[in-house]
């Protein structure tokens, strides 16, 4: 099987983990994307103070709202870091 196929399904199955590195105005929408779908989303930025505050579920864009980050918490859907 192919890596494109294997990734295809395993997205399918739930049973991928995603990594987004940048967690700002272009990942943090990506990783609500795939949290929405239920894919296991880890976030990885830089800035400590930022992955501190997302894994409070304290968001920076209105596009993803401090519940639905919450949520994808709470749900063991995301979690950020900065150890790559």
């Amino acid at each position: 099987m192919t890596s494109i196929a294997t990734l295809q399904q395993r997205l399918e199955a739930k049973s991928a983990t995603i990594g987004v590195i940048g967690l700002g105005y272009v990942g943090l929408p990506l990783v609500k994307a795939f949290a929405e779908q239920g894919i296991r989303v880890i976030g990885f930025d830089i800035n400590q103070s930022l992955v501190d505050d997302l894994n409070r579920g304290h968001s920076i864009i209105d596009r993803v709202g401090n519940d639905a980050l919450q949520g994808f918490i709470d749900g063991k859907l995301f979690h950020a870091t900065t150890d790559f």
